[in-house]
């Protein structure tokens, strides 16, 4: 049954093609046709051919081209084996091969024109079916051409929405990912403080601390899930609140402006934003650091964000902060590098375009 259904549509166009093929037949003069077995051969076989049109679609168009050379000279013409190879061709035509189609189409007028002149009086196609049968062939392949140009279209359109679709399913992730990586991140660094601190009035300082940040992780996931509503976009001018809450972890962050501050377009915004965030999150979690300068440069065709703190430095961890980092960077055309400094602890620079590369 399920190879039944799976070949329903070749096992119907072969039966209807077969049998137009037995109704003009049926309907031809009473007189015996002129070579009857050899004319159902050729008929059976063109329209049986019909079936592996999918998987072989030229050398089913070129068969059935030959059974029409062999049956049509040979035979009355009575039969619809014209009609095979006509499917055959359009069927050609519909799946790209538009030249072959068209040569094939070429070969078979080139060969009917050979064969009538050579039979003289005898013609069976006249000049004027002769142009038609042309005109029938240029129809199908135009057609058949059509009809593929449009499944194309509809595969690009639907892997196009595809792709959108995955874009977005990453955009999500990253902004969850920074909306609540950066906050859980101090949360966690405080409760150790508070689980293994013997200072009394330490561990206070740090749950009032984490209390406070998960406060600020809430009102973050508002603002992540508004601006994935299109209803607010993270900025630089948030800056000072992330170093206010970096500040309450115990890091000294100072924020420094190059060139005179703008209004950038919101992905960059958005993406100079997540990468000072993210750079911050890093620091607190890896970097035993106890200063962090914020360098914002704006120029008149850019702007760049540079993040360096006085830890450990080193080699750079991978994971998905920076590679997220990166991608947000390359996503706008811009770029962003990731090291130790020379006279220790870390930079995180990434200079994003004004303008997004197409």
């Amino acid at each position: 049954m399920a190879i039944l259904r799976r070949y329903a549509a070749d096992i119907a166009v072969t039966v209807a093609v077969l049998a137009s093929s037995v109704a003009v037949s049926l309907g031809a003069s009473a007189e015996p046709p002129r070579n009857a077995v050899l004319g159902w051969i050729c008929a059976v076989l063109a329209c049986a051919a019909l079936f592996l049109r999918r998987r072989y679609p030229l050398p089913v168009a070129i068969f059935t081209a030959v059974c029409c050379a062999v049956y049509y000279p040979r035979t009355d013409p009575d039969g619809f084996v014209l009609l095979a190879f006509a499917f055959a061709l359009y069927n050609n035509a519909s799946t790209g091969r538009i030249r072959s189609a068209a040569v094939v189409a070429a070969a078979s007028m080139g060969g009917v024109a050979i064969g009538e002149a050579q039979a003289g009086a005898a013609r069976q196609v006249d000049n004027f079916a002769f142009l038609l049968m042309a005109g029938w062939f240029i129809a199908l392949i135009a057609v058949g051409a059509v009809t593929f140009y449009r499944r194309e279209a509809e595969r690009t359109k639907e892997a196009e929405a595809q792709r959108r679709a995955a874009d977005e399913r990453l955009r999500i992730a990253r902004e969850l990912h920074d909306a609540l990586g950066h906050n859980l991140a101090l949360i966690n660094v405080q409760a150790g403080a508070a689980l293994h601190g013997k200072d009394p009035a330490k561990s206070e300082e740090a749950l009032a601390t984490i209390k406070q940040t998960s406060k600020d992780a809430l009102r973050e996931l508002r603002a992540t899930l508004g601006m994935l509503r299109q209803a607010d976009t993270p900025s630089l001018a948030r800056v000072a609140e992330l170093a206010e809450s970096a500040g309450a972890h115990g890091l000294t962050v100072r924020t420094e402006i190059d060139g005179t501050a703008r209004d950038l377009p919101p992905d960059v915004e958005h993406a100079a934003f997540r990468v000072v965030q993210e750079a911050l999150t890093n620091v607190a979690r890896h970097a035993a650091a106890n200063t962090v300068v914020v360098r914002i440069g704006y120029t008149h065709h850019d702007v760049s964000v540079q993040i360096d703190d006085d830890g450990r430095g080193g080699a750079a961890k991978p994971g998905n902060g920076i590679r997220g980092m990166t991608e947000r960077a390359e996503a706008l055309g811009g770029e962003l590098t990731a090291s130790a400094r020379e006279d220790g602890g870390f930079r995180v620079r990434a200079r994003l375009p004004l303008r997004v590369k197409k």
